[in-house]
């Protein structure tokens, strides 16, 4: 293949939510590409950056949801339009590389002789925490973190998670928990871990119609039930919950002059 007249791709780390959360070169790639491939949770006002000659295609994926674009209809989208010459941004939530199968698109590209940039985005475990006042690590109570994946029931082949390694640590995070919140919590307790321990729901993390809900290890299930908790949402578990800050006006403020 002569490469001198593919088009590049680069997998963008939109951030979690928030326009004014993306990074610079994020954003710069965002308004100067040709096509723009965005998932289903990015906020509408991001889009407005594109070029208004850009290609604008929704690849969005949720989960549980019959509309959602298969991955491999997502791949051949972007082998096509670079080789069609054109400069491609893959706009995806969080970080490309942090549960977003960036990964995947990357050898997939690769594999087709397509020159690929991963452009990395604040995921929304950080971003989630931080608007929240909710410090990931702690000195006292937390010198480590977890990234876990809630996606699959917990009872199910399909889950991989180690229940009894998680069980001991000082702090997880769990994307896309909701569903599964009660089993979840329940194989925590029963693997070792603390049912007093503080745990926080962050829904819409970084939006202005977000909530933070706070409650413990064995009580979680039945507070989300009540509060009817929706996706997208994150289930911080650990004692650096209860250092928890009063969230700052500020991050508000800004938000409402992006």
């Amino acid at each position: 293949m002569d490469r001198s007249h593919v088009g590049k791709v680069y997998l963008v780390g939109a951030g979690p939510g928030s326009l004014d959360l993306i990074t610079v070169r994020g954003l710069r790639i965002l308004q100067s590409a040709d096509a723009v491939l965005y998932d289903a949770l990015l906020s509408a006002d991001m889009l407005l950056e594109a070029k208004p000659v850009a290609e604008l295609i929704s690849v969005g994926k949720r989960g549980y949801c019959v509309g959602s674009t298969r991955q491999e209809t997502i791949h051949a989208a972007l082998i096509r339009l670079a080789r069609e010459g054109k400069t491609v941004c893959r706009l995806k939530c969080g970080d490309p590389c942090l549960f977003g199968r960036g990964g995947e698109e990357a050898e997939a590209l690769e594999a087709e002789g397509i020159d690929v940039e991963i452009v990395p985005g604040v995921t929304s475990a950080l971003g989630a925490a931080a608007v929240a006042g909710i410090p990931l690590t702690h000195r006292e109570v937390g010198p480590s973190v977890t990234f876990a994946t809630g996606h699959h029931d917990p009872d199910s082949d399909e889950c991989k998670l180690d229940w009894t390694m998680l069980a001991r640590s000082p702090g997880i995070v769990f994307y896309m928990a909701v569903r599964h919140i009660d089993r979840i919590a329940a194989k925590l307790i029963e693997h070792g871990m603390s049912a007093s321990i503080a745990v926080a729901l962050l829904e819409n993390g970084t939006l202005s119609h977000r909530r933070e809900i706070i409650a413990d290890l064995e009580t979680v299930g039945a507070v989300a039930a009540a509060a009817q908790v929706q996706a997208p949402a994150l289930l911080i578990v650990g004692d650096v919950v209860r250092h928890r800050v009063t969230p700052s006006s500020t991050y508000a403020a800004l938000e409402a002059t992006s």
